[in-house]
């Protein structure tokens, strides 16, 4: 099988691999001629498409014939736009999904307070401003003899921000480090202040409201004479503290799973996608927790998520945070619609629709139990969706300030970095796997292969995290790559 006809409306299929000018495409009886060469991800026209009519892909418009299609002809930017504009609107039709039935499973993860869990046992030195990192950075480097017994890691998580920042832009800053100190992943934390900064060492503390002083210390660095000699002091009774943690059976039920893809390609929408969908509606059969980010990712593919909101209110939610993030968009003199990047392009995804509807396949066919403001902690059971932007760094910080114990994000071109949350990546196809090995965790190449089928492929991937939940290292914690980003959208003092 050299293609694809991913819904039977749609009048495209999809390349799974190069295909030479001239070969039979399609499936069944839909099939056509190619009158050129395709690549790997790109569309095949299966009928005469006239200028101005739609191309169905996913069931779903994803954009408009700018000019005649002939059957077998390649279909993309030089003859499709997108049909998004910065205005629509929604009508809740509720759908009621049937997901698979799961047995329990577990994991060994770490008991916390609260009843919370964590899947690592780490020691994370957080600045609440961009002026002590390199201070931040020296205590990491200096105090790696710490990591040891169930200690899993010492890390820093540097930023620019903490300082001339105003309004919502403060705000936010303050919340998503908040929020970091929160996470269960972190078995004691150091916050770092400089003593001048906006974000004022009470602030903070106003803003956590509560926490353990055996897991949270906090350093003004202006307040001492020597800061790093006083954060070695710290660092040492905070890994005396998580030293005491030991990792116990724990049911999947407690899981949080964050997704998320980015360097997305024509497969996306087929392999990797769809793959975690499988996945996620396994999790949460099993009672666990998946959150679905990338609003600008969501645009064009609206209606797959909304018709499936719990109720009427979860529905207005979703649907202002949509909105708000086009009025976001419009208000800074942007379109909506032109998202997808040159690799996006180069790897077959033709309009903003075209990614969208393979992004949304992330969320698989579960209910929508809660719609969430950026950064803002998981609340309820089931898929939830989070408010913020398709940027990699923002939004897997933002999952991870959420509450996501780990990071699901596929990739069809490939990306080393990673989020504080383990994240595991996962390749949309099989020479991208072979190619960064390094990178890449799980391949879902396999499927567009015909070697399993996406069920299959989600069984194996509800496997690996649990196996990375007990403590199994993913390619980005073995290189080290670890990083956050702040949403920012107002003036710097």
């Amino acid at each position: 099988m050299n293609s694809i006809i991913i819904h039977p409306l749609d009048n495209v299929a999809v390349a799974l691999c190069d295909i030479a000018a001239g070969e039979m495409a399609g499936s069944g009886d839909r099939t056509v001629k190619t009158t050129e060469k395709i690549a790997q991800g790109h569309k095949i026209a299966l009928v005469d498409i006239p200028e101005g009519s739609p191309i169905i892909k996913y069931g779903n418009k994803i954009g408009i014939a700018t000019e005649d299609i002939k059957a077998g002809s390649f279909v993309h930017t030089h003859n499709v736009k997108t049909a998004l504009s910065e205005k629509s609107k929604f009508e809740y039709r509720p759908e009621i999904p049937t997901l698979p039935k799961m047995e329990n499973k577990t994991f060994m993860g770490f008991r916390r307070a609260k009843g919370k869990v964590g899947i690592r046992n780490e020691l994370w030195v957080i600045p609440t401003v961009g002026c002590v990192n390199s201070v931040a950075e020296r205590l990491v480097s200096a105090n790696q003899d710490l990591v040891k017994g169930s200690i899993d890691g010492l890390y820093a998580y540097t930023h620019p921000f903490g300082c001339s920042q105003m309004g919502d832009d403060h705000e936010t800053t303050r919340r998503v480090l908040a929020s970091l100190v929160r996470h269960p992943n972190a078995g004691g934390v150091l916050v770092l202040s400089l003593g001048c900064e906006n974000l004022t060492s009470a602030q903070f503390k106003e803003e956590l409201r509560e926490w353990d002083g055996r897991r949270v210390k906090f350093l003004t660095c202006q307040d001492v004479e020597n800061e790093l000699e006083e954060g070695r002091k710290l660092l040492e009774e905070l890994a005396e503290f998580a030293g005491q943690s030991e990792r116990e059976e724990i049911d999947a039920s407690e899981l949080i799973v964050g997704m998320k893809c980015g360097g997305s390609d024509g497969l996306s929408g087929i392999t990797a996608n769809p793959t975690v969908g499988r996945f996620s509606d396994k999790l949460i059969s099993m009672g666990g927790s998946t959150v679905l980010t990338e609003v600008p990712e969501m645009f064009g593919a609206e209606s797959i998520l909304f018709n499936r909101c719990k109720d009427s209110a979860t529905f207005y939610k979703a649907v202002d945070m949509v909105n708000k993030f086009k009025k976001y968009f419009v208000e800074h003199g942007q379109v909506v619609y032109e998202n997808p990047s040159p690799g996006n392009k180069e790897g077959g995804i033709t309009t903003l629709e075209d990614k969208s509807c393979g992004c949304v396949q992330k969320g698989g066919s579960a209910q929508v139990s809660d719609v969430l403001e950026y950064a803002e902690p998981v609340r309820m059971k089931g898929l939830s969706l989070l408010s913020g932007p398709g940027n990699d760094m923002v939004s897997t910080t933002d999952l991870t300030a959420a509450g996501a114990h780990l990071i699901l994000f596929t990739t069809g071109r490939g990306t080393p970095f990673g989020a504080p949350a383990p994240t595991v990546k996962i390749s949309t196809n099989t020479p991208l796997y072979e190619k960064k090995g390094k990178w890449i965790d799980f391949n879902t190449g396999t499927v567009a292969e015909g070697k399993e089928t996406l069920d299959e492929a989600g069984d194996r991937l509800l496997d690996l995290v649990l196996e990375v939940a007990s403590g199994k290292k993913t390619r980005q914690e073995e290189l080290g790559y670890r990083e956050i980003a702040i949403f920012k959208d107002g003036v710097t003092l």
